[in-house]
């Protein structure tokens, strides 16, 4: 590896803690220093140079795409139901006039306006939040809710209108979404030998599913088999021909719909 240490970031939601675990395992292998936050968070070191690659929403990586490689063969998607990327609403959509928006991710937030913000009245008003559902809520007609929290919300708020945005998106496309990136700044250089260990990481994380899940279980105040399922079965880990088609599509209807000011090609990593 570089004599340099990197500063590595991470989020710690359930659905990275297969790869945050053994990537603190592997921290003097790596020669990196792990750092967690929020996705978005990350993404603001990471374009203030505070981090040299951390894992961010994949919308942030898109809208400022020569700044950044991919790591290649890492994401965090889906292709389906998710679970943990909530639309909420006590309101049919054409109602629905505030919407409070988790400030921790703005893919999701992106993700929302490609599926309905057609369907909004015009002047629906979009405020990001803390991610509290039942503050959100109380403020607002609407909100978006992602990660950990969402695992409550059916049954802490049985007569919402839920709508799983990964779902949606799956339906109307028939292609992966992809959630968040490993972005790397393009002055950092990385080796073969880094690229080899991160995916020796990703493979020692999806060994380790079933503790991981049963750590999580007690953490969240949820059932075992809901975790093991959400990490076995909704939660993909690979960056690869499904997920860069599907990766590709979220730009270029991101960027037909105004919420990017260009379009780049996807580039990696290379050694």
């Amino acid at each position: 590896m570089s004599g340099k240490k990197l500063k590595f970031g991470m989020h710690d939601f359930l659905n990275a803690q297969p790869l945050l675990i053994p990537l603190r395992e592997k921290e003097a292998q790596l020669g990196v220093t792990m750092v967690t936050g929020s996705p978005a968070e990350l993404a603001g070191q990471l374009q203030a140079g505070q981090l040299d690659l951390a894992m961010i929403p994949s919308i942030e990586y898109l809208r400022n795409p020569l700044a950044y490689r991919l790591l290649p063969g890492i994401a965090v998607a889906s292709r389906g139901p998710v679970n943990t990327v909530l639309f909420v609403s006590q309101k049919p959509l054409e109602e629905v006039q505030s919407v409070a928006l988790d400030a921790r991710s703005r893919t999701s937030a992106a993700l929302l306006q490609v599926l309905f913000g057609d369907v909004f009245p015009w002047n629906v008003f979009l405020e990001t939040s803390d991610p509290d559902p039942a503050e959100m809520l109380k403020e607002h007609d609407a909100s978006l809710i992602i990660g950990d929290p969402a695992f409550r919300v059916r049954a802490s708020f049985p007569n919402l209108h839920i709508y799983d945005l990964s779902e949606l998106w799956f339906e109307q496309t028939g292609k992966t979404f992809v959630h968040a990136v490993v972005a790397v700044r393009q002055e950092i250089e990385l080796d073969q030998e880094f690229l080899v260990t991160m995916q020796e990481v990703k493979g020692e994380g999806m060994a380790q599913i079933e503790s991981i899940a049963q750590a999580a279980a007690k953490k969240l105040g949820i059932a075992f088999e809901t975790c093991r399922d959400y990490l076995e079965n909704k939660i993909i880990y690979d960056l690869g021909k499904e997920e860069m088609i599907g990766l590709q599509h979220f730009r270029d209807v991101c960027f037909e719909k105004g919420l990017l000011e260009q379009k780049e090609m996807i580039k990696f990593v290379q050694v």
